[in-house]
């Protein structure tokens, strides 16, 4: 049974909301959607300012693990 298929636009926008919900994750933290041999998985990018404020760590580690219960219940479209 093949699963639901979201955009990439989609999936973010599922993460940034799941991110509101569960922490105080500094502005600046870009996510993207790569794709891979299993499925699909969040990638984070920041400038270094965003990197040194508080809560950073916390707040990627939260973004693999919304990706890693999304990946489950969701594929990739196109």
């Amino acid at each position: 049974m093949s699963k639901p298929a979201r955009t990439e636009a989609e999936l973010v926008a599922m993460a940034r909301a799941e991110l509101k919900v569960h922490a105080e994750c500094p502005d600046g933290i870009e996510i993207s959607v790569i794709r891979t041999a299993e499925g699909w998985e969040f990638r984070t990018v920041a400038d270094e300012a965003t990197v040194a404020k508080p809560g950073y760590p916390e707040c990627v580690a939260l973004i693999v693990q919304i990706g890693d219960h999304l990946g489950r219940q969701f594929d990739v479209k196109g």
